[in-house]
């Protein structure tokens, strides 16, 4: 039996949203190891398992695939932040901070790319790094410090400049989790480990929120 006229836009449409979805992941992956010049339109439509005229259509070329790529992990990455300051509204400042680092690390661990992605980019200047501060680590790095700034006013935090606190929370977390495969070989550290990423998360509470919120 043929399907009713009204179904196939329907089945097009979902088809065309799921080869998008392919070709994003893939994207990510192939930047995140290669960078932007090591990586081929193509490898990134054989990762994908697609015809690779089909990234022309959807994306038009390799330099607009990378920045929706690059906005579809770090949007994601900034609603689950959202979500989780909605959850813990509730709590006392140093208790969201913490909560905070958590959830960086856990998503850190199951999006390696969006640091390896960061990494790439910081070798040399470019207009696509110039792009991913202005939209999302720049503001990403304001609203961290001014929190880490009200939280050393409390005595929560250590003294020192907020943004080179926030800068070592993101190295301690983020890009050591990118660095999983060299830490492996060199230490037999398996950071990607669920106990040792919560142990990692632990350190990073303990050394960089080391004060408590004084109680009335």
């Amino acid at each position: 039996m043929s399907e009713s006229p009204e179904r196939l836009p329907r089945k097009t449409q979902q088809r065309s949203l799921r080869t998008k979805q392919k070709l994003l992941d893939a994207a990510l992956e192939a930047f995140s190891e290669s960078g932007f010049k090591g990586t081929s339109t193509r490898d990134i439509a054989a990762r994908a398992g697609v015809h690779h005229p089909l990234i022309t259509y959807h994306f038009s070329n390799k330099d607009r695939l990378w920045r929706s790529a690059v906005k579809y992990v770090f949007e994601d990455f900034i609603l689950e932040l959202q979500r989780a300051q909605e959850s813990h509204a509730d709590r006392c400042p140093r208790e969201r901070f913490a909560t905070m680092i958590r959830i960086y690390v856990q998503y850190a661990a199951r999006h390696p790319a969006l640091h390896k992605i960061v990494l790439q980019e910081s070798s040399y200047q470019s207009d696509r790094l110039e792009w991913l501060s202005e939209n999302f680590l720049n503001p990403l790095a304001d609203a961290a410090s001014r929190y880490i700034g009200e939280l050393q006013e409390q005595g929560v935090a250590p003294a020192g400049d907020p943004i080179i606190i926030y800068n070592m929370i993101r190295v301690s977390s983020g890009t050591l989790i990118a660095l999983a495969l060299e830490l492996k070989s060199t230490s037999g550290l398996d950071i990607e480990n669920e106990e040792k990423l919560e142990e990692l998360a632990d350190l990073i509470v303990r050394v960089f929120l080391p004060g408590e919120v004084a109680r009335n």
